[in-house]
């Protein structure tokens, strides 16, 4: 397996099959003699089959050119012009960029395209070891009196990259409604690599700078709320249920998938609304009443919040 950056040498380290991860510098022409000298090391093996899953990415076609293969496998609507011995119609593709992949090694075997169902979710193999520490330091992060109750704990990760970042105050007027809906819920907010609060310390934090560490404390949590950031995929791959808030990007391109995963656009809802709507969405697992059937698709109180 070859990547940018060393995560994912971490992330793939219980997956059996994977013997070998080639970790290449990010901004490697920053650092040409590293980068070329372990793209050499690559090549001296000749692979049986090479797979470029990544549509409109010129580095990593670049780098399937490069590389010796018997087969090589990837998206392309010309294979004497793409470098592949295998080309794929990239129409075969799915929106979504972590179904991809998949459907191009399904449409490599001759697989009929299947529902949008009937894909394999993320997983980043958590071992039960990692899980009982994850659990642990959840519960070391809550108030005595809450360590033995059933009450749900929800993580907050408030950070993105630019536009999809938002911003505190948005961020507090969602949490008091979400509190004022469900007061029973422990608030935990997890720290972004710089190592600093989003959400002014007001709440119990985790901070770690290990991709499984951090994984495995998600996995103890009940809900994780998250703006649109590789901490949400990380969420879904760690099996916690994750709600992903999109305010610029397209869900249907970035959205965490799966049972119990979902994305909700916030263009043109407030704070409130957005937590409003979280909470109905997720009322069970909450611990809140369940919709009677046939009866309205809104809590009374949410409703309450709502006109106040």
């Amino acid at each position: 397996m070859i990547s940018e950056g060393d995560i994912a040498r971490e992330v793939f380290s219980t997956h059996f099959s994977i013997k070998n991860v080639f970790c290449l510098p990010r901004r490697g022409f920053k650092h040409p003699v590293t980068f070329l000298r372990l793209l050499l090391k690559i090549r001296r093996t000749r692979y049986d089959l090479i797979i470029d899953p990544c549509i409109g990415s010129g580095f990593s076609r670049a780098v399937t050119r490069f590389l010796h293969g018997t087969y090589k496998l990837g998206f392309g609507n010309r294979a004497e012009r793409s470098g592949l011995t295998h080309a794929i119609p990239s129409q075969v593709a799915m929106q979504h960029m972590a179904k991809r992949p998949v459907d191009l090694l399904r449409s490599a075997l001759g697989q009929t395209a299947p529902g949008q169902d009937s894909y394999p979710p993320l997983d980043i193999r958590l071992t039960s070891i990692e899980l009982a520490h994850g659990r642990q330091t959840v519960a070391g992060l809550l108030s005595s009196p809450r360590q033995h109750t059933s009450e749900p704990v929800v993580g907050i990760f408030a950070n993105a990259t630019g536009a999809k970042r938002y911003p505190m105050d948005w961020w507090r007027e969602f949490i008091d409604t979400f509190k004022t809906l469900c007061p029973a819920a422990n608030i935990i907010e997890l720290i972004p690599m710089h190592a600093n609060s989003m959400l002014g310390a007001e709440w119990p934090a985790y901070y770690s700078s290990a991709i499984r560490r951090m994984a495995a404390v998600m996995a103890g949590f009940d809900l994780l709320i998250t703006a649109d950031c590789g901490v949400m995929h990380l969420a879904v791959a760690s099996r916690v249920p994750t709600v992903g808030l999109f305010c610029v990007t397209d869900p249907g391109v970035y959205e965490p998938y799966g049972p119990g995963n979902r994305a909700w656009k916030t263009q043109g809802l407030s704070a409130r609304e957005a937590a409003c709507r979280v909470v109905v969405d997720n009322r069970e697992l909450l611990g809140l009443p369940a919709r009677e059937a046939g009866g309205e698709d809104q809590l009374p109180l949410v409703e309450a919040v709502a006109r106040n």
